[in-house]
């Protein structure tokens, strides 16, 4: 499997070079040259455990890492979760509710963050060398991956997150991690300012190769392929429970990674009916999903800050497909974007922008609503972006599919979310000891220039 940017001025690489790659040099994002057809092994795969799962697809892809070396990978990347399922799913009222919030961060991104932690540390033992990660978080990639690669030999990871947008606890999971190995900066900007700040020194090719810079944010493929293995799995236990042909899936999203590992998932063959995308108050993609018009527009905080974003970094791989894998026709409509702020996608022959998508958006009144709602009716707290994600979901019924509802966090982590909507506190363990700890964190200016000058100095 080789694997190919979306603008196309890259010579093909394989799995491992890929990964260590993150952002391609045109500035494009990596995919697979192809998708695998994976219809035939549907109704095997079905009995399989989440690692044994893991294991058959992410194989398809990493053809360059030796299976028993793969299947180690996978098995320690799981072993730190809390749950032997890995993501469960529960009946909460009318939804199945996929619980991704059990590894050691408790949001969805360790799923993805553990294995690529000990990726990175797995190639870099076979290449030798060194990695310095840049990345940049609205709220849990930051936690999720600082605790993938803590500690590990040979790798620098510098977080950039927005000063004061990520909820109090989220920071706290960040800059209490002290290891010599680990950075954390604070910006004074909004998490668009941060990626933009990201993808600009990775744009920089001497800089980038001469510090040996790496990605941890989901433009980095790793991270996309891990999610599509809990969309098969999910739809393997929602269908044995109801007996359905097709699922559809619920997804709160700012950044358009999670959602696109279902479109992908759908795309190998998984029978997904719908594809629900769910926004908060920043709605550039439901936006697009609805009237096909991509637009910029101020980023406002709100109770779901790791949804707080307006530029979707993952969105140009969903174009690459939308525009028949053409990379020509992509590099226009993104350099059309980065000049106006806007581009526009004509509607299909059915008069919407894609059959497989539907999309709506909730906004802070709906979001307490509806976790005081789930509470009240089920017992179930639901964290401020899943609530997103079930209110949308409540607007899209089938009666054929069951609906999936993706959890994406722990409900402890937003304490003012869950206060302003049931009146008490939502506790858990792991963020209880958080708080006296020690914290270690920078401030920098909102200018590339502060980054580079920052990793310079500490490398």
């Amino acid at each position: 499997m080789k694997y190919i940017s979306t603008r196309g001025q890259m010579k093909p690489v394989g799995f491992q070079d890929a990964v260590m790659t993150g952002l391609a040099p045109d500035g494009g994002l990596l995919l697979p040259e192809s998708l695998p057809n994976v219809e035939g092994y549907l109704e095997e795969w079905a009995q399989l455990s989440y690692q044994e799962l893991a294991f058959e697809i992410i194989s398809l892809f990493a053809t360059d890492i030796p299976p028993a070396d793969l299947a180690e990978l996978i098995t320690d990347s799981y072993a730190t979760f809390a749950t032997p399922e890995i993501t469960p799913s529960v009946t909460v009222g009318d939804f199945q509710i996929l619980e991704l919030f059990h590894g050691p961060t408790l949001a969805f991104k360790d799923v993805a963050l553990q294995f690529l932690g000990n990726l990175f540390e797995y190639i870099l033992e076979q290449r030798g060398g060194t990695l310095n990660i840049l990345g940049a978080t609205s709220g849990d990639t930051g936690s999720a991956a600082i605790h993938g690669v803590r500690g590990k030999p040979n790798i620098n990871i510098f977080i950039m997150h927005p000063a004061g947008r990520t909820s109090p606890l989220q920071e706290k999971q960040m800059t209490s991690v002290l290891d010599d190995n680990v950075f954390n900066l604070a910006v004074d900007g909004s998490f668009d300012d941060c990626q933009n700040m990201m993808k600009t020194t990775f744009g920089d090719l001497d800089f980038k190769t001469t510090h040996s810079l790496g990605t941890v944010n989901s433009v980095n493929w790793a991270r996309v392929l891990a999610q599509t293995v809990y969309y098969f799995y999910s739809a393997f236990r929602a269908m044995e429970k109801t007996g359905a042909a097709t699922v559809q899936f619920s997804v709160p999203t700012g950044n358009f990674g999670d959602i696109l590992a279902g479109y992908l998932a759908q795309r190998m063959g998984l029978p997904i009916s719908k594809l629900i995308l769910a926004t908060n108050e920043n709605d550039i993609l439901s936006r697009f999903f609805n009237h096909g018009t991509y637009g910029m527009a101020d980023v406002v905080p709100t109770l779901s800050p790791s949804m707080d974003i307006q530029v979707a970094s993952n969105f140009e791989r969903y174009l690459y497909y939308r525009v028949g894998e053409d990379p020509k026709k992509l590099v226009a409509l993104m350099d059309g974007f980065k000049k106006n702020g806007t581009l526009a996608i004509p509607l299909n022959e059915n008069g919407v922008i894609d059959d497989l998508f539907v999309a709506g958006r909730g906004d802070t009144a709906a979001t307490l609503a509806t976790i005081k709602k789930y509470h009240e009716q089920c017992g179930y707290v639901l964290d401020p972006h899943t609530a997103i994600g079930v209110y949308v979901a409540e607007q899209h019924h089938s009666d054929t599919a069951p609906t999936i509802c993706l959890a994406t966090a722990h409900p402890a982590k937003f304490t003012q979310a869950i206060i302003n909507a049931l009146g008490e506190e939502v506790h858990h363990p792991v963020l209880d000891i958080l708080a006296d700890a020690e914290t270690r964190c920078d401030s920098i200016a909102n200018h590339v220039d502060a980054v580079k000058d920052y990793l310079v100095s500490h490398l």
